[in-house]
């Protein structure tokens, strides 16, 4: 007899997407269950560049020093093909020395790592993945799924309310849902990507060369001995990825013979998959990361983007097991399949300039794109502010800055970000009387010592700025109408878990 188990929210694939997702539901305390096929966590750097908003997410999960503690911020040299150095990853102007941008710069560290520290958060909280288990089949009624699970041999079946794939490009769960994956697979663009082992080689520096008709790379790796090594890979050309083969790529393309590959221990084929589902949502099954977009790497913003999707995606499911309308769940798609149209195009861009001009990416204006990610026009955006498309101002429906000098009861100074962690809802409140205790929601008094909090939001004297758990602006009264806020609230019966004040 096939073993069932019940849970809300089955997981299928734990890479960064399905981490975030698994730790956001368990923090909330929603029942789960999350799947991997693999029999253990997954080798390789893969996608190797965080930016500041997933930073901001971690932030949020109490796990951003750890990150942090194996990254190398950017910028970072890049040394040239005739030996000219030039900055990877510099960043803009237009972010230095801002308290509403806590992280201005993306960062470089192997996805292994990022899954590391999102293991351990969620082994704290009480959950872990089950290795080597995966998907077989599943059936969707509108009000739940059951799911065919195999693991070690023996199946089981797993009786969820939703099923949510964040199980890649090769997605199972979007395949079986019918949900179609529109876009191209170049074959004529492949690169050859793996984690090596270099001797001859400083640390210090990104390298970059290029040949007439090829490039490569050699990232150094935070936190590992090791470096990622990129080159294209021509059409037609049978890849091998053993080491002397790597070794004669990089001689080739660089015209260096002092620079020797001593190992490695993971390698791989890229593909240039630039492809998008054409709905998140099917039912009780949703596809977050990889599985509803795949991305150029020349964007640097797959995993990224993955992780937005899980804290987008959680809070919902959340709110929804704790008796918010389950129309709620519509906006998923609505906010976060825009998001990923935009990136495509933008990856799509910078992989045309990738091929066209043989050279690796700089990411100069990257780390601006996921800050500036928006849900104006989303249902839950409301404000009583003029303006809505000067993008100037600050509006319901944007992310949610940050500040420092907010002087709260106790007469300490915090940081904006510092209060509204957690994963809970956030009521700032810019007038002089103390609001009412309005449940589930933290009132925080925005006593604003240096100014930042009021360069952010810009506020009046009775502005009201309701902030998603997600960090995002569900609310702004200027005119500091409370009713407005509440009325939000009970529309979609948000009443989660109970009051605190800052």
């Amino acid at each position: 007899m096939t073993e069932t188990t019940t849970t809300t929210v089955l997981i299928v694939g734990a890479g960064p997407t399905g981490l975030t997702l698994a730790c956001q539901l368990a923090r909330r305390g929603v029942p789960f269950e999350i799947i991997e096929a693999s029999e253990g966590p997954q080798a390789g750097s893969r996608g190797k560049g965080l930016q500041p908003r997933s930073l901001e997410i971690f932030e949020d999960l109490g796990i951003v020093k750890k990150v942090l503690a194996h990254a190398q911020v950017m910028p970072m040299d890049a040394i040239a093909p005739d030996g000219s150095s030039r900055r990877v990853g510099e960043v803009p102007d237009s972010l230095l020395n801002r308290p509403d941008v806590p992280y201005p710069a993306s960062v470089i560290t192997p996805e292994w790592r990022v899954e590391e520290s999102l293991r351990t958060l969620l082994g704290e909280l009480g959950g872990s993945v089950r290795f080597g288990s995966w998907l077989d089949s599943f059936v969707e009624s509108g009000q739940e799924v059951v799911a065919t699970v195999t693991r070690g041999g023996a199946q089981e079946s797993i009786r969820a309310r939703w099923l949510v794939g964040s199980d890649g490009g090769h997605s199972v769960v979007r395949k079986q849902s019918g949900i179609s994956f529109v876009g191209e697979t170049r074959d004529d663009v492949r690169m050859l990507v793996a984690d090596v082992a270099v001797e001859g080689l400083d640390r210090d520096s990104w390298h970059m060369w290029r040949s007439d008709d090829d490039m490569a790379s050699l990232c150094p790796l935070p936190s590992t001995d090791l470096f990622q090594f990129q080159a294209g890979l021509a059409p037609g050309v049978e890849p091998d990825l053993g080491l002397a083969s790597l070794q004669t790529v990089l001689e080739r393309v660089s015209g260096r013979s002092d620079v020797h590959l001593v190992d490695a221990p993971w390698a791989s084929v890229w593909r240039a998959n630039i492809r998008l589902a054409d709905r998140y949502r099917v039912g009780s099954v949703f596809l977050a990361g990889d599985a509803a977009h795949i991305h150029s790497p020349a964007g640097g913003q797959g995993m990224n983007t993955g992780i937005q999707d899980a804290t987008n995606l959680a809070w919902k499911l959340a709110a929804v097991v704790g008796g918010a309308d389950e129309s709620l769940l519509e906006t998923y798609d609505a906010e976060r399949r825009p998001v990923a149209e935009h990136v495509l195009a933008m990856s799509n861009e910078r992989l045309a300039s990738m091929i066209r001009d043989r050279v690796m990416p700089t990411r100069r204006d990257i780390s601006t794109i996921q800050l500036d990610i928006g849900y104006r026009d989303s249902a839950l955006a409301r404000d009583d502010r003029d303006g809505r498309n000067d993008s100037s101002t600050l509006r319901a429906g944007d992310r949610a800055p940050d500040a420092t000098g907010l002087t709260t009861r106790d007469g300490l100074t915090h940081r904006l970000f510092e209060l509204t962690a957690g994963g809970s809802w956030s009521l700032l409140n810019f007038g002089a009387a103390p609001l009412p205790a309005i449940e589930g929601v933290r009132l925080i008094d925005a006593q604003d010592s240096d100014g930042s909090l009021a360069a952010a939001y810009a506020p009046t004297q009775t502005t009201l700025v309701l902030i998603r758990p997600d960090g995002y602006i569900a609310v702004i009264s200027d005119a500091g109408d409370l009713g407005a806020v509440t009325a939000y609230l009970r529309d979609f019966d948000l009443t989660p878990s109970s009051p605190s004040r800052g």
